[in-house]
């Protein structure tokens, strides 16, 4: 009776134990494969999962997170033979639990040499400069690379980015006199752009000018021709009545018309700039006269008029 009874407790923990070997629970953020028998059969899910005991195991366990690696720094040559020190970081994702645990062998080895080939390939096939200033470029062309080629893996490459580029110090050096050399000529080029400037300027202030001055010329001129024309008009006019009333026989309009003549050339003699003494005729009283003359020409005008 004691033995059938110890028989009956042994299978009880037995099934006990098998019943706890079948039950598995996954992380959240993992996946687990199960083999029978060394074959896979399907994947647990995070959770409560349920397996044969005995018959099935588990496989694998994969990190279904995103996860990061470091690309350990190496010797790049670009394309124009100079020689660089390149370093990054690699963000990827495991999509499916099977293709990443029965695909491969070591998933972040494989991953990392992928990187590190195809960073050699691709910045070796460019120059310097555009090492230096088309990283998003690189980029983007790893991650198409990359990330079609880690596929048949089950998995997603996210990001690959490039961390650090580290030309030999007398490339540096260098890079440093081209810089300054190019900053020196930008200088230049806006100094005589502003030079080339000003001088536009000015010229155009001296047009300007010269415009002005000429608009300035051609009004006077016109406002003197005017005013020419007008004295043409009233001597015209003058001479008109002189010679109107000298058909009328009125000597007093004969000594206005002498006197007139007269005193303008005494008013040409005098002005005249090689002359520095005047020497009046003796007949001065004949000019006098011909002004008393012109008094009564006036005098008979304004009675006239009354």
């Amino acid at each position: 009776m004691e033995g059938f009874s110890a028989f009956v407790l042994f299978f009880l923990v037995l099934a006990i134990v098998i019943v706890l070997m079948g039950v598995k629970s996954v992380q959240q953020g993992r996946e687990f494969t199960v083999e029978r028998f060394g074959r896979y059969t399907r994947t647990l899910r995070p959770g409560l999962n349920l397996i044969v005991p005995v018959v099935d195991t588990i496989g694998a366990k994969i990190n279904m997170m995103e996860q990061v690696l470091d690309v350990p720094s190496q010797e790049i040559i670009t394309k124009d033979n100079a020689m660089v020190q390149v370093d990054g970081v690699v963000f990827f994702q495991a999509i499916d639990a099977a293709k990443a645990a029965y695909e491969v062998n070591n998933l972040h080895n494989a991953i990392l040499n992928l990187v590190m080939t195809n960073i050699r390939t691709v910045m070796g096939s460019m120059d310097l400069d555009e090492l230096l200033s088309k990283r998003d470029e690189i980029n983007a062309r790893l991650l198409h690379v990359v990330d079609d080629a880690t596929t048949p893996w089950g998995v997603k490459v996210t990001r690959i980015e490039i961390k650090d580029i580290a030309p030999p110090a007398d490339l540096v050096e260098a890079m440093g006199r081209q810089m300054k050399a190019e900053r020196v000529k930008r200088a230049n080029i806006l100094e005589a752009e502003g030079l080339r400037q000003s001088e536009i300027l000015r010229a155009e202030g001296e047009k300007q000018a010269a415009v002005l001055e000429a608009e300035g010329r051609r009004e006077a001129a016109f406002r003197d021709a005017e005013a020419r024309e007008r004295l043409a008009q009233a001597e015209a006019a003058a001479t008109t009545m002189v010679s109107e009333a000298i058909a009328k026989g009125d000597i007093q309009a004969i000594n206005y018309f002498v006197a007139q003549k007269y005193v303008e050339a005494m008013k040409d003699m005098a002005s005249a700039d090689n002359h520095k003494v005047v020497f009046m005729p003796l007949e001065a009283s004949a000019v006098i006269g011909s002004l008393g003359g012109l008094a009564e020409l006036a005098k008979d005008t304004f009675k006239k008029e009354v």
